[in-house]
C-alpha cells in the first residue's frame, strides 16, 4: 500500500510541475473588462527578466550570450506586457510599466492605462503603456488618466523619460513623446490577437 501511495503522490507532483500558466495567451481584459498586465521584471531589479514563450517561464534576458543587466539605475517600476497582444513575429506582447509597489515575475494585475511613452530604438518606434493598479488600495500614484498624471506627478513622468533614455546605452534609445490614455487604448486594440 505504501508503494502505491508513493506512486500516486509522485504522479500528482509530476502532473502539477507540468502545468504551467501560458501568460502570453491570458485574456487582454479580465471578466469585468479591466485591462490586465503580466509582470516580467519587478521594480528594483537590475536584471531584465522576460517571459519565454516556449518554456512558459520567466528567465533572465540574454545579450550577446550574457545575462542582460541594466547599467544604469534598477527598474523604477514593474515592467511587463499586456497578454494576448503581439507586436512582432516573435510573439512579443505590447510593453507596459505599472507604477506600484514591487510585484514579482508572473504577477497578473488589473490595471488602468494612464498614458503611453513613445521611444525610438535604432530607428524603430517603441510604445510602452504606462499604468496604475485598478484597485485604489494598491496605488502609489492616484492618477487615473493622463491629465491627472501630468499635472499631479510631473516628476514621475520625468523619471520614466530619463530612465528609459539611459538604461541601455547600446540600444541608442531616444525619447519621442507622451500620449494620453485614449491613444494607449488604441494601441492595445491595435495589437490584440484576433
Amino acid at each position: 500500500m505504501k508503494g502505491y501511495t508513493f506512486l500516486l503522490l509522485s504522479a500528482f507532483i509530476l502532473l502539477l510541475s507540468a502545468c504551467k500558466t501560458d501568460y502570453a495567451n491570458l485574456p487582454t481584459y479580465t471578466g469585468n473588462k479591466q485591462l490586465q498586465a503580466v509582470i516580467e521584471t519587478p521594480a528594483g531589479n537590475a536584471h531584465k527578466l522576460i517571459y519565454d514563450l516556449e518554456q512558459q517561464e520567466f528567465i533572465v534576458d540574454q545579450d550577446a550570450g550574457k545575462q542582460r543587466e541594466v547599467s544604469f539605475l534598477p527598474y523604477p517600476a514593474n515592467f511587463g506586457f499586456i497578454p494576448s497582444t503581439e507586436i512582432d513575429k516573435s510573439g512579443k506582447g505590447l510593453e507596459i510599466i505599472v507604477l506600484s509597489e514591487r510585484q514579482e515575475s508572473g504577477t497578473q494585475m488589473e490595471v488602468i492605462a494612464i498614458g503611453l511613452m513613445q521611444l525610438e530604438n535604432k530607428g524603430e518606434l517603441r510604445h510602452i503603456v504606462v499604468a496604475v493598479p485598478a484597485r485604489p488600495s494598491e496605488r502609489q500614484i492616484q492618477a487615473t488618466n493622463y491629465k491627472s498624471f501630468s499635472t499631479e506627478y510631473p516628476g514621475a513622468k520625468a523619471i520614466l523619460q530619463i530612465w528609459f533614455s539611459n538604461y541601455n546605452k547600446s540600444a541608442g534609445t531616444r525619447f519621442v513623446g507622451w500620449r494620453d490614455e485614449k491613444f494607449a487604448e488604441k494601441e492595445i486594440q491595435r495589437w490584440m490577437k484576433l
